[in-house]
């Protein structure tokens, strides 16, 4: 059985690990946080720095909060990148730009390394059961390698194009998630202060066309005032920044994603990045002067 590594043990770095041990991996696992690298060896992970990990995995998945840090731990002093043999592969299902993967892309080729931008949709809970969805760009060998791991982790992989393929199309998804949710927000106020129901609202058009997984994750979170993140503004606010630079660097009009860009700018100043990205409902309640509730009217 092949060594792999794991570098990143947060929200969804830790359970996607822990999905690997269970199912058999032999997992190298490195992070900031200790207690986080005790979660896996209590299963049966081996801590270790990566360094130790580019010596020894010939497949190392990633998962780290941006594209700059993702790059400090493969290409920075003590980088992953420095140890890694010929033909092994790098899995960074970070939420990235697709000009942060090409640049990782290009840097590993010359030394024969493989990199795979491959970030996930789904959140903590499809992380939480193994059932999260891959988007991967890069070379069609490296993947079909990676495959059977991925599957550990999720229940779909697509590979998408070539190297920064995952990447854009992470970004599409993020565009479409967080605007459904920021509609979602914005109806369910509305509705509560014409005075109607929300709850009543929601079971009234969840089967409509109206009806979408985003609504039957966040709606009940929305209601039930639960804003513990699965996916915190913070992440998703990175990455609409993301999307609005890359479209202004290849011309692509984004007016819609402009504008949430500046509501989650509103939600951090006011202290919100690190609630859930279902509080993206409260900028539109603060504009209205109500708080969307289950049950009431």
């Amino acid at each position: 059985m092949s060594k792999v590594g794991f570098i990143g043990l947060g929200i969804m770095g830790k359970p996607m690990a822990k999905q690997m041990v269970l199912k058999g991996s032999e997992l190298y696992v490195f992070d900031l946080v200790e207690s986080a690298m005790n979660e896996l060896e209590a299963l049966g992970a081996t801590k270790s720095t990566p360094a130790e990990i580019g010596s020894l995995c010939d497949v190392v998945f990633m998962i780290l909060p941006h594209g700059g840090i993702v790059k400090s731990s493969l290409f920075g002093e003590n980088g992953v990148a420095k140890t890694l043999k010929p033909g092994a592969v790098v899995v960074d299902m970070s939420s990235v730009t697709p000009v942060d993967s090409k640049y990782c892309y290009d840097e590993l080729k010359k030394n024969g390394v493989f990199f795979l931008d491959a970030p996930v949709s789904g959140g903590e809970p499809k992380a939480i059961d193994g059932s999260l969805s891959f988007m991967v760009g890069g070379d069609e060998e490296a993947y079909e390698r990676v495959l059977p791991l991925l599957k550990q982790m999720g229940s779909s992989a697509v590979l998408v194009g070539g190297s920064g393929s995952g990447s854009t199309t992470k970004l599409a998804n993020q565009i479409i998630v967080n605007l459904n949710i920021a509609a979602l927000g914005e109806g369910l106020v509305f509705a509560m202060k014409a005075g109607v129901d929300p709850e009543k609202v929601y079971e009234a058009i969840r089967g409509g066309l109206a009806g979408s997984a985003v609504m039957e994750a966040k709606a009940p979170m929305i209601m039930n005032r639960n804003f513990k993140p699965g996916g915190k503004i913070s992440i998703n606010h990175k990455d609409i920044k993301n999307v609005v630079n890359t479209a202004h660097e290849l011309d692509i009009p984004v007016p819609l994603s402009a504008q949430l860009f500046e509501i989650m700018q509103g939600l951090k100043v006011r202290g919100l990045l690190d609630e859930d990205h279902g509080a993206i409902v409260k900028h539109f309640e603060a504009l209205a002067g109500v708080e969307v509730k289950k049950g009431e009217r």
